[in-house]
């Protein structure tokens, strides 16, 4: 099961502030490149965005649709990576303190070759990007919104 968590300084709603911001996608999740903006007005519910999947020397094409958003705790992702599959991305935003936010980050494959290939190693793969994911959403979240005084 590939689920991480990152303590971030800032409240839930400046971290929803960077995860509704379609702009700043490729800011945080690792493997994106180049976002553009799709169909509806993100994060609502059945908008998307592509953008480019590298991996390596791999290069291809990607399509991230939202299937849920509860603002500012929950945004839940299908991302669809083509021959690859697809997979559920889902981001919880906890308060934590009266000033701080506890991300949660929970992926796991859905349909195509990344579900029927799902292993041990694949989770491990998908443990290591996390932290790598939740420390950019950390820095971006903290570089680009001032903390709350108190």
């Amino acid at each position: 099961m590939a689920v991480r968590h990152q303590l971030i300084e800032r409240s839930p709603e400046q971290v929803w502030e960077v995860l509704a911001d379609r702009d700043q996608y490729n800011n945080w999740v690792v493997g994106v490149a180049d976002s553009e903006p799709g169909r509806g007005d993100w994060p609502d519910v059945g908008s998307d965005l592509t953008y480019k999947v590298v991996l390596g020397p791999w290069t291809g094409t990607g399509r991230t649709v939202v299937r849920r958003a509860l603002a500012p705790h929950i945004l839940e992702l299908e991302a669809d990576s083509g021959p690859l599959g697809t997979a559920r991305i889902a981001v919880e935003v906890r308060p934590w303190g009266t000033k701080d936010s506890i991300a949660i980050l929970d992926e796991h494959p859905l349909r195509g070759a990344a579900g029927s290939l799902h292993n041990a190693a694949i989770d491990a793969f998908l443990q290591v990007r996390h932290r790598s994911m939740l420390n950019r959403l950390a820095e971006v979240v903290e570089r680009s919104t001032a903390r709350t005084p108190g």
